[in-house]
């Protein structure tokens, strides 16, 4: 039987992978496709399929883009995108000059705090790539400012949390709309922690076509809601581990693997596009 890992992060954003350390610890884990879906970019891609040719793995091209409703962060995945489109990768530098601002607010509110924390340490951990949340904490590690990245998602950058920033561009919509221009599949990333599943109706209403299912938080539980869930709406089920590499360490890529038939029927869907 054959199985695939579809969230999987590289150096382009808050993974500590190159796409060829991405691509053997795949194959070591005894994968047969994964996504690499970085954050609001797509830069990992290309490097990883030529790899993938090799090794023998499969890669789909992919994204995660980041939104906002009411003040919620909302990341909806994208899946068998034509990421070389000229307009499309346009956008994607709106959003990576957006992550940038959010970064600066991000340390103001953390000195507010009298958390001493220069914005230059997080982007020189990001190295060009999205910056985001996880390279705030892993610089505050660097610095010794807490013990860990748990603590300061925990503590400060959290969702709720007094130095968190939430400042993405997209609503869900507009997300889901530009996956489907470049031909993707739009997927609902770990709906658990939206802490409102009330909203994946209305995300379906305006072209939500799958839902994370699998994923390395979940509980047994929570699976056998989102599937419940994905049947009543006539949803693709999806999952992935959402490995970090380093920056995570606790998630390993194929943590989390799905039987390869539901790539089948992610293919399958986009034909019907």
């Amino acid at each position: 039987m054959k199985f695939a890992d579809l969230h999987l992060h590289t150096i382009f954003s808050d993974g500590t992978y190159t796409p060829q350390e991405l691509i053997s610890e795949s194959v070591r884990s005894g994968l047969s496709a994964i996504a690499v879906v970085d954050h609001d970019t797509v830069l990992g891609i290309e490097p990883a399929i030529k790899i993938a040719k090799i090794k023998n793995i499969e890669v789909l091209a992919g994204i995660e883009l980041s939104a906002e409703y009411d003040g919620l962060e909302v990341h909806i995945l994208g899946y068998l995108i034509d990421y070389k489109r000229e307009n499309f990768i346009d956008k994607l530098e709106v959003l990576k000059e957006n992550r940038i601002e959010r970064i600066y607010k991000i340390v103001d509110k953390l000195k507010n705090m009298d958390v001493m924390l220069e914005a230059e340490s997080v982007f020189a951990l990001a190295r060009g790539g999205t910056v985001g949340r996880l390279h705030v904490a892993r610089a505050m590690v660097s610095a010794g400012l807490i013990s860990s990245t748990a603590e300061a998602f925990r503590k400060y950058i959290g969702d709720k949390c007094p130095a968190y920033v939430c400042n993405f561009r997209f609503s869900p919509s507009e997300a889901i709309k530009l996956i489907k221009e470049v031909g993707g599949i739009p997927v609902l990333a770990h709906p658990y922690t939206l802490n409102n599943d009330e909203l994946i109706p209305k995300f379906v209403a305006h072209g939500l076509m799958g839902l994370e299912v699998y994923y390395s938080e979940h509980t047994q539980a929570m699976v056998n809601f989102y599937l419940g869930l994905a049947k009543k709406h006539n949803l693709l089920v999806t999952g992935g581990s959402d490995c970090h590499g380093n920056a995570k360490t606790e998630v390993k890529i194929g943590s989390v693997k799905i039987p390869y038939e539901l790539v089948e029927k992610l293919k399958e869907a986009q034909l019907k596009i």
